[in-house]
């Protein structure tokens, strides 16, 4: 069962994300917050898979709460997603940066967002690489940070070559024909990189990679 958490100041729309969620069988709604400091004790007292996070909120919003999560130990199974009104805007790349898994528009259609709850729970790659790149060419014009992470010291080079084939938005199977390597090992090379680095998921390991350097951005 994926449990969730949801996170939003409107009642109106946590009512039809729950509406939705109940309808299925392998997903539970197991509390609903206004805000972002009650999202975060709600997150500590049900342990959810998912929180379901609006970026805009009273209080405490979803960026702050995100990085709280992402910086507690006892929540650092929890997957973030940012739910936003205004799609691929500056606010998203600084969730990301918070510690969120992805994001979601509002407006999206009732069975990509299913989807997208079930994949964020698998711990899989949450943004889709057409997002991934889209996020990339928009927001990413600079490396934020001069000089390479010494992080990066500790992945073997195919680690770093999966990593910085992520940066560039290709999935698994793309990785895997690019490295010429099966889509299994590729992800083993990812997961690897994950576990050295710190990150909690794809997401963070693009982040990683242009603030570090190991990616060279490209202008929109």
């Amino acid at each position: 069962m994926i449990r969730v958490l949801l996170v939003d100041d409107q009642p109106l729309i946590r009512s039809g994300f729950r509406a939705l969620l109940d309808l299925e069988d392998d997903i539970a709604v197991v509390a609903e917050a206004s805000d972002g400091e009650e999202g975060l004790a709600l997150a500590r007292e049900h342990l959810p898979d998912i929180a379901l996070i609006d970026i805009r909120m009273p209080v405490v919003d979803g960026i702050e709460a995100t990085r709280r999560i992402a910086a507690d130990p006892a929540l650092a199974r929890l997957h973030v997603v940012i739910l936003t009104n205004y799609g691929l805007d500056e606010y998203v790349f600084d969730a990301l940066r918070a510690g969120a898994a992805g994001f979601l528009v509002k407006d999206i259609v009732p069975e990509d967002f299913l989807h997208a709850v079930r994949v964020a729970a698998r711990g899989d790659a949450l943004l889709a690489p057409s997002i991934t790149r889209k996020l990339i060419n928009r927001f990413v014009t600079q490396p934020l940070h001069s000089g390479a992470d010494t992080r990066l010291e500790d992945l073997t080079n195919r680690e770093r070559e999966a990593v910085a084939l992520v940066a560039q938005g290709l999935s698994n199977d793309e990785i895997a024909g690019r490295m010429v390597i099966s889509p299994m090992t590729a992800k083993t090379h990812i997961n690897r990189a994950m576990t050295k680095l710190h990150a909690r998921d794809r997401a963070q390991l693009v982040v990683l990679a242009y603030e570090s350097g190991l990616v060279a951005p490209r202008n929109p």
